[in-house]
């Protein structure tokens, strides 16, 4: 992207609207996490129950600290697969608001390996609220082309692209002791013993 479309994209964040850009799997939708007029227009626009909650996407792995409580467990798994295809749930920090975790204190935190969606996520500096590019109950779109035909107007900025559909992230509790593996995908449960035995 150059610097016009990241004023463009910043702009619609900025004015409580909803973005798509291409991820390693699908097309996400992405609003500021701290923002919660955007939140409920993502929940409205994607035909979503208010009671399901959004994974927060970073751009650098670094930061997930501001935003989560990270003990040994979560510090060597992040270590060792992120960025990439593993979302961890962990306890939210203060500065989470009580909507974002559905006032569980719990957060999904993510960090895709994918060169897009990490400039989204940087650029963007705030974390994003990020589900897949669909309508709920439906398949989710693969590329912006896709998210356009879906979302028309409702979806304010496009990032140009597509997704590289690769397998849905495995996604770890880490809340619980000792942690649940909710969904396996490309991290296997060997893997995650390996790193932690």
């Amino acid at each position: 992207m150059n610097t016009f479309e990241y004023a463009l994209m910043l702009e619609t964040l900025s004015n409580h609207g909803v973005i798509a850009f291409p991820t390693e799997t699908v097309m996400g939708l992405g609003v500021f996490y701290d923002d919660e007029n955007a939140y409920h227009y993502l929940n409205f626009i994607k035909g979503r129950p208010e009671d399901k909650p959004y994974t927060m996407m970073l751009g650098d792995v670094n930061n997930i600290q501001e935003y989560a409580f990270i003990d040994e467990v979560a510090d060597k798994l992040i270590k060792a697969f992120m960025p990439g295809p593993v979302t961890l749930l962990l306890k939210a920090k203060n500065n989470v608001p009580a909507y974002v975790t559905h006032s569980t204190g719990i957060i999904g935190v993510r960090v895709p390996n994918f060169d897009i969606a990490r400039e989204v996520l940087t650029v963007a500096v705030k974390p994003l609220l990020v589900p897949s590019a669909n309508k709920s109950g439906q398949k989710p779109a693969l590329t912006s082309k896709e998210v356009e035909e879906i979302f028309g107007e409702e979806v304010g900025y496009v990032v140009e692209g597509e997704s590289a559909k690769l397998q849905p992230s495995t996604i770890i509790d880490l809340t619980k002791s000792p942690y649940i593996i909710i969904r396996e995908g490309p991290i296997t449960k060997e893997m995650i013993e390996e790193v932690l035995k």
